[in-house]
């Protein structure tokens, strides 16, 4: 599936001028053929070729060619399908309008996903059969009224991957520069939705979004979970050995440790805010480089979508030291979800100044068989050593177990706040 969609540079309103990014890869050439159970059309022979299947005349085999033909023919019947279910959306568009319905409801993106994956009987893998239908359903919403999508940038960033992999290449993108932003602008309404990341296998959980979350509880809803992969790229418009300097983040650094030690112990390792934005640097160096017309020795390390934004070459990919490195996302939104029957709920929370307040608290969910898949904590900034607690619960705040759960654990806080419920992220992107 594509890696990017469109991008713009900050949200329309109170963000001045936006700049639209966008690192789709061009179309390839529409291949037509006849569909339905019309009647082939036959190959014209050469009257050199000896052997009808020797290619003489054009260099392709005959069975080739004729295996061709019936991939154009499956090719258009593919087109007029995808164009009868985009007029459905369109419908489904007009009554969700009417019923003040949200266009993006993950509970049905979960049931679309998981029967037609249930129907899909290979040889293609699962992975390639919901990329496909992410994008089906991206330009479902473009037709049902377009979305814009927030995320920390700058474009080419983990979270605009996330994004684009989570929401498909035909919505808008809005670089938002911080965790903060995205929240305060899903809030105020200026994005549909917004995508932070919440949680690194590697780096534990996110702080800026956790605090995030503390300063603007009851005004925002987890919506949806997203989970991908993180590989790491080397990004640079020179040889592998002229590399004498490599941008990133600090915490790129740490997670390419031991491939940097070996492969470029003496380069010089410059922090940057973001891996998107140590791409900008070093395309930036470059372009100053040939300007006085000396040779550029610059690198950066983030995604191959920055290489591609920023027009930088990816010399070596998944250079990460761990090769199971993922990082955990929250769609947030002012809506809530529906069940879609395999959710999970998010809650912070403060305990009563007791001995043993957060045991009694978990021991709640125990208790009613709820299993508890996360916790995290972060200073509830009221006074020193005062801290605001998160769980992830399997289960639906609407499930009658959780709802007794919840309101037994309360018992014991000083404060709880249901942050969201929203489908479990069942793949990794």
């Amino acid at each position: 599936m594509p890696l990017s969609g469109k991008s713009r540079g900050g949200s329309k309103k109170g963000k001045g001028p936006s700049r639209r990014t966008s690192a789709t890869p061009p179309a390839s050439p529409r291949v037509s053929g006849k569909g339905g159970g019309a009647k082939q059309p036959k190959t014209k022979r050469s009257k050199n070729r000896a052997n009808p299947g020797d290619g003489a005349s054009t260099g392709t085999p005959r069975a080739l060619e004729e295996l061709r033909i019936g991939i154009s023919a499956l090719d258009e019947q593919i087109v007029e399908l995808l164009n009868k279910r985009a007029k459905l959306a369109v419908q489904v568009g007009k009554v969700k309008r009417k019923h003040n319905v949200p266009i993006y409801t993950p509970h049905r993106e979960q049931e679309v996903l998981s029967r037609v994956l249930k129907q899909n009987a290979g040889p293609l893998p699962d992975r390639t059969i919901e990329g496909v239908y992410k994008e089906i359903m991206s330009g479902s919403f473009a037709l049902e009224r377009p979305l814009r999508i927030g995320y920390l940038g700058p474009a080419g960033s983990y979270s605009h991957l996330a994004a684009v992999r989570q929401f498909g290449s035909s919505v808008d993108y809005e670089n938002l520069h911080e965790i903060r932003g995205v929240f305060t602008e899903v809030i105020r309404g200026h994005v549909d939705y917004g995508l932070v990341p919440i949680e690194n296998s590697t780096g534990g959980g996110i702080v800026e979004t956790l605090d995030a979350f503390i300063e603007n509880k009851g005004q925002i809803n987890i919506y949806a979970e997203v989970q991908i992969e993180i590989h790491h790229a080397l990004l640079a418009n020179c040889k592998p050995s002229n590399v004498r300097r490599i941008h990133s983040k600090p915490e790129v650094f740490t997670q390419c440790r031991t491939w940097l030690a070996t492969q470029y112990p003496q380069a010089e390792l410059v922090p940057a805010p973001s891996s998107s934005r140590a791409a900008q640097i070093a395309a930036e160096e470059y372009k100053q480089a040939e300007a006085i017309g000396a040779e550029g020795r610059t690198a950066a390390i983030g995604s191959v979508l920055a290489g591609q934004i920023y027009g930088l070459r990816t010399l070596f990919e998944k250079i990460e030291d761990n090769p199971n490195n993922i990082t955990r996302f929250f769609v947030i939104s002012r809506q809530k979800t529906q069940r879609s029957g395999d959710d999970k709920t998010s809650m912070m929370f403060t305990t009563l100044n007791k001995p043993g307040a957060l045991v009694d608290v978990l021991a709640v969910f125990r208790d009613a068989g709820i299993n508890l898949t996360h916790i995290d904590k972060r200073p509830a900034g009221r006074s020193n050593w005062t801290y605001a607690f998160f769980i992830d619960a399997q289960g639906h705040r609407d499930d009658n177990a959780m709802t007794r759960a919840i309101t037994e654990a309360e018992k014991h806080c000083k404060e709880m706040v249901v942050l969201g419920s929203y489908p479990r992220a069942a793949r990794i992107l």
